[in-house]
C-alpha cells in the first residue's frame, strides 16, 4: 500500500500560490528518488463569494455596492514520499495570506 500525501494550499493571491506551489516543488525534487512522484500543481475551481451592501440606509436605499472575493487553489500529490520530503512538508513556512492542509490518502 502506497501513502501519498495531498497537499492543498488557498490564497486570494494567484500569483503569490503559483510562486509558492512552484517553490514546495522545487525543494521536494532537490531529493527526487524513483520511488518518489510529484503531481501537480493542479488549479482547483475557484470560489467567488460576492455580496451586496447598501450604501446609505435611509435615503438612498437604492444605491449599492457590491463586493467580491476569489479563493484561489492548488493541490500538489507526492505519491511514496520519503522520510526527507516529510520533514520538508513538516517545516513548511509559507508567507502570510496561503494557507496550507496536508493529509495523507
Amino acid at each position: 500500500m502506497s501513502i501519498t500525501l495531498r497537499i492543498r494550499l488557498k490564497s486570494y493571491d494567484h500569483q503569490l500560490l503559483d510562486q509558492e506551489a512552484a517553490k514546495i516543488i522545487s525543494q521536494v525534487k532537490m531529493d527526487e528518488e524513483e520511488n518518489s512522484r510529484i503531481s501537480g500543481p493542479f488549479p482547483l475551481p475557484t470560489s467567488i463569494n460576492r455580496w451586496t451592501v447598501l450604501k446609505g440606509p435611509h435615503v438612498n436605499k437604492k444605491s449599492r455596492e457590491q463586493f467580491e472575493r476569489r479563493t484561489h487553489h492548488r493541490l500538489i500529490d507526492i505519491s511514496s514520499p520519503t522520510s526527507r520530503e516529510i520533514e520538508i512538508m513538516k517545516r513548511l513556512v509559507l508567507p502570510a495570506g496561503i494557507s496550507v492542509h496536508i493529509k495523507t490518502v
